[in-house]
């Protein structure tokens, strides 16, 4: 397991992030081969703490082994409540009920880690899509692994994504936003629950929600300020469960020039009439296309950094600076 050489990204260690274990090259496939990603072992071990886990070793199943796969007897179109991961060869040999209590007995190994990365079309650990059969052996669907739908269930809050899907920059920089988000309110709300704590945490995501989620930002606003309509555990699970669910809608370039817009909005003042057009010159070419978002973000970063100091309202921020910058998120959205 590889941790970060560097300055962990928050003072109190670098984040968790479970792992399929085929991907940072453990030999454990069935076939007794590895789905080394280069972008996970390389580049993400450097700043996270990656847990590797593998479901079907992890129930004792041997390597090599016999490949096994999905199948249902449901048959109505969308609806499997009945999925079993059995033998390719021998439907009769069943593995479900293992895989579902090693998925238990590891969420809650998984409890302060803040994301998941599954192996991609994996019958145990694929996330999505993964190919369901009907019994008879014909191509049915597209479903979740045996463990990785456990884990959702049990672990629902934690953000959660597809090897193959991290390829694409856009899901990327999602997902790995809100691992950061959500290791923030792990530590930063959940271990300590105030009011204060809760409300200092709103203000920093506020126009992070806003370039995701205009609807939300509203709507978790409004909660914020009525922190006395029911107990604060309440508030707080009602809060993260629609925070998490509102940073899955992908922020576009209207989105964030709009954020951008509001941000610059905070240093009328400060700013003079040449930062002022060079700033809306920079914002007009990111909303066109012509330049990434690290573009225009490193501009209005330097702008807040040398007109505000350590305390001010733009200084909190987390739109400003989601995740470090040596990650190169920024660079291809």
């Amino acid at each position: 397991m590889k941790t970060s050489a560097a300055q962990p990204i928050t003072q109190s260690g670098p984040i968790k992030i479970g792992v399929s274990a085929c991907l940072v090259g453990q030999e454990v496939r069935y076939n007794g081969s590895h789905k080394r990603s280069r972008y996970i072992d390389d580049i993400l071990s450097q700043h996270f703490e990656l847990m590797p886990l593998c479901p079907e070793v992890g129930i004792g199943m041997s390597i090599p082994r016999p490949p096994i796969h999905l199948i249902t007897t449901d048959t109505e179109p969308g609806i499997y409540n009945n999925i079993e991961a059995v033998l390719v060869k021998d439907h009769s040999v069943s593995f479900t009920k293992e895989l579902k209590e090693y998925a238990k007995n590891q969420a809650e190994k998984l409890i302060d880690a803040s994301g998941y990365i599954f192996m991609h079309k994996s019958p145990s650990c694929g996330y999505q899509p993964v190919k369901l059969y009907h019994k008879n052996g014909m191509p049915l669907d597209k479903t979740q692994g045996i463990y990785a739908a456990e884990i959702e269930r049990l672990l629902p809050l934690m953000p959660k994504e597809d090897a193959g899907r991290i390829n694409d920059p856009q899901i990327r920089e999602n997902f790995l936003s809100r691992v950061m988000a959500y290791s923030d309110w792990q530590k930063n709300v959940q271990a300590n629950l105030t009011k204060k704590s809760l409300t200092d945490f709103h203000v920093r995501y506020k126009y992070k929600l806003m370039s995701h989620h205009i609807q939300s930002y509203q709507e978790l606003g409004r909660i914020v300020s009525n922190l006395k309509s029911k107990p604060l555990e309440e508030i707080a699970q009602d809060y993260i469960t629609m925070f998490m669910q509102a940073l899955k809608h992908m922020a576009n370039r209207n989105k964030h020039t709009n954020v951008l817009q509001h941000l610059q909005g905070y240093l009328k003042k400060d700013l003079s009439t040449e930062s002022k057009h060079e700033l809306g010159e920079v914002f007009t070419q990111y909303r066109k296309g012509y330049v990434p978002l690290i573009v225009p973000l490193t501009l209005l970063n330097h702008h807040v950094q040398t007109h505000t100091d350590s305390e001010h309202y733009l200084q909190q921020q987390k739109y400003l600076k989601p995740h470090p910058f040596e990650l190169s998120l920024l660079n291809a959205i």
